[in-house]
């Protein structure tokens, strides 16, 4: 297949955007594939009414068929043709974080085929908080189908490099534009349960929410891997945002991590492998690694997150072997950077 590579520049002509958008748009109704940004990472996009589309998303990616599929709208009404019913909780929700990075898992309507749910009877909705997105989600008929634009398992695209390195040749379309604000996927709430739980979680916090609807819970496999779990959510099951080589978390007191991470990349090092740092600004130039990668403040994880799966990305194309990571504090934005890398880490986590 070729792929096509549209690109859209911030000060592009308006008429000549709507000319595109209407391309990609066209592309999804005939049932082909199209990449395009929203505010937390590239997504890979297909008509979410087309069991046939679905196909083509999970076999484009390589992706598990049983994994969920997040269905992206662009104006509320849409919502009532893809679900049962609408909880009040949705609503509040709704009215507190759409446009946003926040995907709601509700029954789903009849019209929603279960290749799209991964085979469940429900669906996950989002409404991202990037114009160019709603825009092409409109053109495209109101619902498109995205999981996250890379090869299943590898690190979430924020760029449209690394979306044309994995789907070249894959897809009919790439949309290359400024996006991923943020650099993690949505905060993923289950509202079929009496209490509203997180699944995945994000740049909607669970503080956040429980402002808005009250009692939220948290999924207890987020951060202690179960692998014969069914997933409800995408990204629940499978090992995700892996780089090629083996990455470790390393938690305690900042001195202990700094010497530890340093004694196992100098001794990687002295036997000719290459090795890499995720670490924070407070102690970045202490350690010894072939690629260190500032992950920011402490008091500011937003640029850990926003940062993190290039850094992922940026290991693979520099051959690292050996990867090491800081741990983060487990509340807020932090929560969502940590379940990504014990992900990636395949929950490798070791404490000093």
């Amino acid at each position: 297949m070729e792929t096509e590579i549209l690109s859209i520049a911030a000060d592009e002509p308006e008429e000549s955007v709507r000319q595109k958008l209407s391309r990609a748009g066209d592309i999804i109704k005939n049932g082909g594939l199209v990449a395009f940004p929203t505010e937390t990472v590239y997504g890979l996009g297909g008509d979410a009414l087309n069991s046939e589309s679905s196909r083509k998303i999970y076999a484009a990616k390589g992706r598990p068929s049983d994994n969920p599929l997040i269905i992206h709208i662009a104006d509320m009404e849409r919502l009532a043709g893809i679900v049962k019913e609408t909880p009040e909780n949705a609503r509040r929700l709704a009215a507190a974080f759409w446009p946003g990075p926040l995907t709601m898992i509700m029954k789903k309507s009849d019209i929603v085929p279960v290749q799209t749910t991964g085979g469940l009877d429900t669906v996950a909705v989002r409404m991202p908080n990037h114009l160019l997105a709603l825009e092409f989600i409109r053109a495209a008929g109101g619902y498109v189908a995205a999981p996250s634009a890379n090869l299943s398992g590898k690190p979430s695209p924020t760029i449209a490099k690394y979306v044309i390195q994995d789907m070249m040749g894959r897809i009919n379309l790439i949309l290359d534009a400024d996006g991923a604000q943020i650099g993690l996927e949505s905060t993923i709430v289950d509202l079929t349960g009496a209490v509203p739980m997180i699944l995945r979680p994000g740049y909607i916090t669970q503080e956040m929410l429980s402002r808005v609807v009250g009692e939220v819970d948290m999924d207890i496999t987020l951060f202690d891997c179960d692998a014969t779990a069914s997933p409800r959510a995408p990204g629940m099951k499978y090992r995700h945002y892996a780089p090629k080589g083996e990455l470790v978390l390393v938690e305690g007191e900042p001195e202990a991590v700094l010497r530890y991470i340093n004694t196992q990349t100098d001794l990687h090092r002295k036997n000719g492998i290459k090795t890499g740092v995720i670490g924070t600004q407070e102690q970045i130039s202490r350690y010894h690694a072939d690629s260190i990668k500032n992950a920011g403040s402490r008091e500011e994880p937003l640029a850990a997150a926003q940062q993190l799966y290039t850094f992922l990305r940026e290991f693979d194309d520099e051959n690292i072997a050996y990867m090491y990571a800081e741990a983060f504090e487990g509340t807020g934005i932090g929560q969502a950077i940590m379940n990504r890398l014990l992900k990636a880490a395949g929950h490798k986590i070791i404490q000093v």
